[in-house]
């Protein structure tokens, strides 16, 4: 199996900008797993396809405003850093542009010294790890002086940084969204659980693998990078009664997918637990935490692309992928979404 058995042709300006805006006005292309068969919905038609005693788990993670722009003491150069991974306490894992500038000792500056950056140690491929300095709250430094990590294919500038949030975010501490999420409303959720459906939050924080390609032809070759998850005891036992119950488990997302795959992987049940996953989902899984997931339309050849057909298949997922360009879908993280089912 090859990372190009994965690709599929997407026309560039099918690669969503910004966000509607009505978060759960988007389309939905809903497919069969089983069948393949597609049908187009709007998002809030999601609110069908969920039954009384279901569990709807969704990630809480919060992004934090995580790119930021600074100079270099020595020479007044201009450096990008993006936050990815706190280490502890003040030490972070980082992605520096450009990275050659920045060499162990080296300390950049941000908002007029207000915040400093000293790098600690090098890695390939522009990681450091660096030592933040700065006096008071850091989350409300970031906030004046940080903004949101947009993913590189979105050049347009987000007008309100909470639309790359979603409405439930709670847990700080992800590079990047899970973007699932962002076509629910608040009115839509509640809408869910007066129907009997159950509303369930686990964290993980997304981390450096959002904005790193497969860079290996055979897929069993690629090493995943690891992001933090948790799950609380009254969720475990909540997702444990769903299926004793019969009623199916439903994820918002490739990185709540992900946290229960892993659960129910080292443990045969759902636990209160908290770790580090580097679970890879491709074609060959068998899946144990989840029955359904609702997702947006990822990037060729990516690992997300390969979960999907892991789920669907992936003669159904690209079949899907191309009807859905065909029918001018919107595409990635700002675009439509897809139940599979």
């Amino acid at each position: 199996m090859t990372t190009d058995d994965f690709d599929y042709d997407l026309p560039e300006e099918l690669i969503a900008q910004t966000p509607l805006s009505v978060r759960d006005s988007s389309r939905l292309m809903v497919l069969d797993r089983n069948t393949g068969d597609v049908e187009h919905k709007k998002f809030y038609d999601i609110l069908d396809y969920l039954n009384p005693g279901d569990t709807l788990v969704l990630n809480d993670t919060k992004v934090l405003p995580a790119r930021l722009i600074g100079v270099k003491e020595e020479t007044g150069a201009v450096i990008e850093i993006l936050l990815l991974k706190n280490l502890q306490n003040d030490d972070w894992e980082c992605l520096i542009k450009p990275a050659r500038r920045v060499k162990k000792g080296t300390i950049v500056s941000f908002g007029d010294g207000e915040l400093k950056a000293e790098c600690i140690a090098e890695f390939d491929e522009g990681i450091r790890h660096v030592r933040l300095i700065y006096e008071g709250i850091l989350m409300e430094i970031l906030e004046r002086l940080g903004t949101m990590p947009l993913p590189p294919y979105i050049h347009e500038k987000l007008k309100d940084q909470s639309r790359y949030q979603t409405v439930y975010a709670k847990e700080v501490g992800s590079a990047a969204a899970p973007t699932a999420g962002l076509h629910f409303t608040k009115e839509l959720l509640q809408q869910i659980q007066d129907k009997g459906v159950n509303v369930a939050f686990i964290t993980l924080h997304v981390g450096l693998g959002t904005f790193r390609p497969v860079s290996v032809s055979n897929v069993e070759d690629h090493e995943m990078h690891s992001e933090f998850y948790s799950m609380k005891k009254e969720v475990a036992d909540l997702l444990n009664e769903t299926r004793k119950s019969g009623h199916r488990i439903i994820a918002v997302g490739t990185t709540t997918t992900r946290t229960l795959e892993t659960i129910r992987s080292e443990h045969d049940s759902f636990v209160e637990c908290s770790g580090w996953t580097k679970i890879f989902i491709y074609p060959g899984y068998t899946f144990k935490g989840i029955d359904a997931l609702i997702t947006n339309f990822h990037l060729p050849k990516s690992t997300l692309v390969m979960l999907v057909s892991a789920l669907a298949g992936r003669d159904h997922i690209l079949n899907a992928y191309k009807i859905a360009v065909d029918e001018k879908y919107r595409f990635f993280s700002f675009g439509d979404a897809m139940f599979i089912h």
